[in-house]
């Protein structure tokens, strides 16, 4: 009866956990002020956008999305980001770089800093912002060991939300092209059936991939796209495997 009791809870469990973590939510909004087109030779870096209070976009995740943007067919260029910082200081520090992209036209008045900025190669700053943060969660885990046995029972689960949004701004014209936002819910749990069971909902990794993909249409239009209106698409991801989503 002890087997069929503890087998019937581990079935139980498992179903649960599949039901809550089937699937994430994602949404992706752009909102496209003037046409782009990233030419030959030009790159495109992405920095933190300075905050006055809070935290900023994480290095973890500007490197990432650097990376998504890199790769695919476009072959964007994308300048490191410390090593940009590092070429234009102070000016791109928090606390002196321009508020407003027609505050550039003014930086690239003083002394050497268009020379520096013709250099790097960069026409367009990318300011990235947001958080990966838990929203929500539940339920309770509990392990015991003792001579012989160990193991865990119960079930819990905590949703997690990565909101990011992307501001482009176009060096070479002092106007900003537009934004690019991305936000992706998730639910993951535990279960505790002797061996603890992790469903995890990777939506760092999926707001990571969406945020690539969107600047990379942004940055790849053809010189006669006409501005956009803001719009925004929505996007239910399923599980596919016990600790993956698909991110596709």
């Amino acid at each position: 009866m002890n087997a069929i009791y503890v087998g019937s809870r581990y079935t139980a469990a498992l179903i649960l956990a599949a039901s809550v973590t089937g699937c994430m939510q994602s949404r992706v909004e752009e909102s496209r002020e003037l046409p782009t087109h990233i030419e030959k030779g030009e790159a495109v870096v992405i920095l933190a956008k300075p905050q006055i209070e809070g935290a900023a976009a994480e290095d973890g995740f500007m490197d990432c999305v650097s990376d998504g943007l890199r790769g695919g067919a476009a072959h964007i260029a994308v300048h490191e980001n410390d090593s940009f910082m590092d070429k234009m200081f102070p000016w791109f520090e928090p606390g002196t770089a321009p508020a407003k992209p027609e505050a550039v036209a003014t930086l690239l008045t003083r002394p050497g800093v268009s020379e520096k900025v013709a250099a790097s190669g960069v026409r367009y700053v990318v300011w990235l912002d947001g958080s990966t943060q838990k929203t929500d969660g539940g339920g309770s885990i509990a392990c015991g060991a003792a001579p012989g046995a160990a193991g865990c029972i119960g079930f819990g689960w905590w949703e997690k939300e990565s909101s990011y949004e992307a501001t482009i701004w176009d060096l070479k014209q002092a106007k900003s092209m537009g934004t690019v936002g991305t936000d992706v819910t998730g639910t993951s749990a535990i279960v505790g059936a002797v061996v603890p069971l992790p469903f995890i909902a990777r939506v760092e990794s999926a707001a990571c991939g969406r945020m690539a993909n969107q600047l990379r249409t942004f940055f790849t239009g053809s010189e006669g796209d006409s501005p956009a209106p803001r719009k925004a698409t929505a996007q239910k991801v399923s599980n596919t495997a016990a600790s993956k989503v698909t991110t596709q």
